[in-house]
């Protein structure tokens, strides 16, 4: 059973049912619908065909809307492209106009308040470096530090710069709107900065009365900063390298995905790691080595999830991305130091001293990875309401498959993106002995446990109360 979940995102490659039911039997566990492209009307259709998909195979499928943000762009050139020369002086404006060698059109209002002498601007995904000479009016006057052609409407970083902008556009806005009436169990937040920007989003998710789970995705040098108190308010990260690599030096890449992750996993929250991750496959039916090494030590790193972007949504070979991304992770899983993790797990038991609640929960957790552990277990059983259970128990990483049982639909699919949860529908809880029973079957026509195994059976008793673990039962099949 593999443990590591997929992310894949859906386009054109992979929007039709047959090829979304392979995807879905050869691994993905979460279908990423990216707005920076979708349409209402053609994710809808999307929507219906993966719900389809996933009810026809009984497999759970979550689905992670993708919010585009307040991407800074330039305009257009009077032709295709132009050459900025190294150390020539370029202009960004603004005031609309037609683009030359000299000037160009910024789409971001405000810039020319926000930046000041010096500030470094990174055009086309960081390829070419201007740097800010002077600031009046609605112009910015830059050298060229780092130049060559340059097309039209490329995306601009401004790392240092601490922008005002809201995450949310007025697109972003509608396209939630259209997420949260289809039900979407997660929505990424694209461009987080702040912690406000956080609770910007939660406001309107608490005002539509929605139960979807918060990915903040860490792109900008300034989330970075802010990383503790973000994390505190989301439900979940993305490590976006894509972006970040821009606004920070690439080698800090690597280092800082290793402490988002760290600290991700000390939160229970779920980490996603994305971009380039088997890119080669856009046109390669098989990877690169040093892409089976990303994949492998995102995993070892701490990962609960693993994102194909354009080699599922665009490229020639998605069904084999998917696959061969399985594999890595199934290999992985087979050498992970499960031992190494759960050590790590009094560490974590110490920073709750001041959590009365939040530690009795994180006790019981942990504890019954270790009691798993000793007895050999075959399986953790989470019941749980809002899949705090399932999560907690999750970050030890422990050996054993967490089957998660909620009687929540929605928790049902949200689980679908933590590391090890293998989640169920179930009735409401009644009584601990009809629980027992229900699990006892379920193992067995399973084929998860024979008679005579043991399982662990982690609760909240008085059930139905939320975040109130407070159980650990040993129970033999």
């Amino acid at each position: 059973m593999k443990k590591t979940k997929i992310v894949a995102t859906i386009g054109p490659a992979s929007e039709s049912e047959v090829m979304l039911t392979s995807l879905a039997k050869e691994g993905m566990n979460v279908c990423r619908l990216n707005f920076s492209h979708a349409t209402h009307e053609g994710a809808l259709v999307q929507l219906q065909t993966i719900r389809a998909v996933s009810q026809k195979i009984g497999k759970p499928i979550a689905i992670l809307q993708d919010l585009s943000g307040p991407k800074i762009r330039i305009g257009d050139f009077y032709q295709e492209c132009v050459m900025l020369k190294k150390g020539s002086t370029f202009t960004l404006t603004t005031k609309a106009c037609v683009g030359d060698e000299t000037k160009v059109f910024v789409n971001y209002a405000v810039l020319p308040k926000e930046i000041k002498k010096g500030c470094p601007i990174l055009l086309d995904d960081g390829k070419k470096r201007l740097e800010v000479i002077s600031v009046h009016g609605s112009e910015i006057k830059c050298r060229v530090i780092v130049g060559g052609e340059t097309k039209g409407r490329r995306g601009v970083n401004l790392p240092g710069v601490s922008l005002k902008i809201s995450c949310l556009t007025a697109k972003d806005r509608k396209d939630l709107v259209f997420g949260l009436e289809n039900k979407v169990e997660y929505i990424a937040l694209s461009f987080v900065r702040r912690p406000s920007d956080i609770q910007e989003l939660r406001a309107l998710l608490v005002k539509a009365k929605s139960n979807a789970k918060i990915i903040a995705k860490i792109e900008t040098e300034e989330a970075i900063e802010n990383i503790d108190d973000i994390l505190a308010l989301a439900d979940g990260i993305m490590v976006a390298r894509g972006d970040l690599a821009v606004e920070v030096p690439a080698e800090e890449v690597p280092i800082l995905q290793k402490m988002i992750i760290r600290k991700c996993n000390q939160a229970g929250k779920a980490v996603i790691v994305a971009t380039q991750m088997l890119e080669s496959m856009i046109k390669s039916p098989v990877p690169t080595r040093a892409e089976v090494s990303d994949v492998a030590n995102s995993i070892l790193d701490g990962a609960d999830a693993v994102m194909l972007s354009e080699e599922s949504a665009l490229g020639e070979y998605p069904v084999e991305a998917v696959t061969m991304m399985a594999k890595v992770a199934e290999m992985v899983e087979q050498n992970y130091p499960h031992a190494e993790v759960l050590s790590r797990g009094v560490f974590v038991l110490k920073r709750r001293e001041t959590d009365e609640h939040r530690g009795i929960v994180d006790a019981v957790t942990w504890n019954a990875v270790n009691i798993a552990a000793a007895v050999g277990a075959k399986a953790i059983i989470a019941l749980s309401e809002s899949g705090l259970t399932a999560r907690m128990v999750s970050r030890y990483r422990p050996e054993q498959p967490v089957i998660a049982m909620s009687p929540k639909d929605y928790v049902v699919g949200q689980l679908g993106l933590v590391f090890g949860c293998f989640p169920t529908r179930i009735e409401h809880f009644r009584t601990i002995t009809d629980v027992m029973s229900v699990v006892r079957k379920y193992m067995l026509k399973n084929k998860l446990a024979q008679k005579g195994d043991k399982v662990i059976v982690v609760a909240g008793i008085p059930f139905g109360h939320i975040g109130g673990t407070n159980t650990v039962k040993v129970e033999v099949i």
